[in-house]
């Protein structure tokens, strides 16, 4: 039976970590939507060389999130636009609101984010906050499961080994382009990766062929 699967996150680009997932549920035939909640209005990276300046770069990554969307095989995009940067400060619970309308709009039972607390970003952890709370207010039995991606060096101290961890070796290319897609972020990376030898090639690769997933939010637990 096919499912609605949610992929909220802040900026373009932050899908890239759940690429190879999306790509494995696109082709199970589940139905992906995709949020971003800001326009990455705030990135320091313009292309190399600079093809973006500060006005034009909201705009710019909205379309590269377009083209990723396309590799993967996301059909529903929603841009919320909010001022990157700034989610950290607004009101989790209000935000939690926007998420839950999502999720009973669509009757989401897969939602992937980040890890409250293990994100990095201030805004990554505040929406992975922002989608635990709107998750939970769901009963159990009807509550979607919530994956984490977690990128702090102590995770697996906290946090143990992932719950979810996925070997996308057989969609890294439709990985690859999302990530090539996201040119004024990702130009560098793809030209030490296309320009590698086969051995180191094969190294960085590795990066990309793993994606791992921690259980934020049980969908029978109480």
């Amino acid at each position: 039976m096919s499912r609605h699967v949610l992929s909220v996150h802040p900026h373009p680009d932050d899908e890239i970590g759940k690429a190879g997932a999306l790509a494995h549920h696109v082709d199970a035939g589940d139905t992906v939507t995709l949020i971003a909640t800001t326009s990455g209005q705030m990135g320091r990276r313009m292309g190399v060389p600079f093809f973006a300046n500060r006005e034009t770069l909201p705009g710019l990554r909205e379309q590269e999130l377009r083209g990723s969307c396309d590799a993967i095989g996301i059909e529903d995009l929603r841009l919320w636009r909010m001022l990157d940067k700034t989610v950290q400060f607004h009101d989790p619970e209000k935000l939690a609101d926007r998420i839950e309308a999502v999720i009973d709009e669509l009757d989401v039972s897969v939602i992937y984010t980040w890890y409250p607390g293990h994100a990095v970003h201030p805004d990554h952890n505040a929406v992975g906050v922002a989608a635990v709370i709107a998750a939970k207010r769901k009963p159990a039995g009807r509550r979607p499961v919530v994956y984490g991606s977690a990128f702090t060096r102590e995770r697996y101290d906290v946090l143990g080994q992932p719950d979810l961890r996925l070997d996308v070796s057989d969609v890294i290319d439709r990985k690859l382009d999302a990530l090539r897609a996201h040119r004024s972020q990702s130009e560098l990376d793809m030209k030490e990766l296309d320009g590698a030898d086969p051995d180191r090639r094969k190294e960085l690769l590795a990066r990309y062929t793993t994606e791992e997933f921690w259980v934020c939010v049980s969908p029978e637990a109480a």
